[in-house]
């Protein structure tokens, strides 16, 4: 949050430019602001996250998989993780998703929303053109988008967006500018640069060999399949419940999608999931990162769902789990354990929480 362009462009710097001189405008402490900043915009998140599920319709499956430990409860479990930067692109998402409501007086401004906002998020937190294909779905199925033509000019809705993040790959910041944020901090507010901050230019984007040195070279092999084994299983346990939805799930209204034999919601989520490998490969924060994958998957499919893109078969899913029926008990005793009875870390090296 305290990354800022008193040395000049870089990545993630425009909250704290701002930031800092709201506080340096009220002669206030940088922290302060920031705090009021994360208040705010977290419980913005959560208003709009209250707003987008409360009309859909509820059962069992959605509310295993709306209070799957990864997702809304994630935050809290883990407090290291609440109010980090990537709230705010699900706070976008969620706008996002608004202006695509059929019945909103204003979907017919969601090119623009696209055009002119999603540059401003990518100087936020750039990994959002990672999630980029679950936008392209959302106006896919939106607009019914059925031809090559009509998805190339979707796709160049996104070219601000883009040339935004390859400025920053092209030109990172460099050692001096660094230097004079790290300066201009100290002068103005007495904060040391650190974390995010510091990796500016230690995780510098465009050395991909550095990164990985830095991430996974004091690591034994041993130690590193014992991480991917871990968040392995919390991936599968805790999409458990979206991917029995989504596998019972398929398009309703052909579209491109279709052409690809991507009719099931799993396996388009899965296809959606391509781009954002390389975050696990060149990033630490893996519980983060499932936290991120896990809201934009239950957001997209909660879309769909919502405004009736789908079939679900609901028929099949109760003959499935006809078991549970009339066992209400056992059922609030298992969504207790499973929602509330553990959490992952936040750093790929860290255990399952209890």
């Amino acid at each position: 949050w305290i990354i800022n362009y008193q040395g000049g462009l870089t990545r993630r710097g425009i909250i704290g430019e701002i930031c800092f001189h709201i506080a340096k405008f009220f002669n206030s402490d940088l922290r302060f602001i920031i705090f009021l900043f994360q208040s705010f915009f977290y419980l913005l998140f959560l208003v709009l996250t209250f707003n987008f599920f409360r009309n859909i319709n509820n059962n069992i499956l959605t509310s295993f998989a709306v209070f799957t430990p990864i997702f809304i409860l994630y935050p809290v479990a883990e407090i290291e993780v609440l109010a980090r930067k990537e709230m705010f692109l699900y706070i976008y998402f969620l706008c996002f998703i608004f202006f695509c409501d059929p019945k909103s007086n204003y979907k017919k401004y969601l090119n623009i929303f696209i055009f002119i906002i999603t540059p401003i998020v990518c100087l936020i937190y750039e990994e959002i053109v990672l999630f980029f294909p679950f936008i392209v779905a959302c106006v896919v199925f939106q607009n019914k988008v059925k031809t090559f033509k009509s998805f190339f000019k979707l796709c160049l809705l996104f070219t601000p967006s883009l040339m935004i993040v390859l400025y920053f790959f092209i030109y990172p910041m460099t050692d001096e500018n660094h230097a004079v944020m790290i300066q201009s901090l100290l002068d103005n507010f007495n904060e040391r640069c650190y974390m995010s901050c510091q990796l500016l230019i230690v995780n510098d984007i465009n050395e991909f060999g550095v990164v990985i040195d830095f991430i996974y070279g004091r690591a034994s092999w041993d130690v590193i399949m014992t991480w991917i084994i871990r968040h392995l299983l919390i991936f599968l346990i805790g999409f458990f419940p979206l991917f029995i939805l989504a596998s019972h799930s398929k398009i309703k209204n052909k579209n491109i999608f279709s052409y690809f034999k991507l009719t099931n919601i799993l396996y388009l989520m899965f296809f959606l999931y391509l781009p954002i490998i390389p975050l696990f490969i060149f990033g630490g924060d893996w519980g983060r990162w499932i936290g991120m994958l896990i809201s934009f998957s239950t957001f997209f499919y909660f879309f769909l769902y919502k405004f009736n893109h789908i079939d679900v078969d609901f028929k099949t899913l109760s003959k499935k789990f006809s078991f549970f029926r009339n066992k209400k008990k056992l059922v609030i005793i298992i969504f207790i354990l499973f929602a509330f009875g553990w959490n992952q870390k936040t750093a790929m090296s860290g255990d399952v929480a209890t």
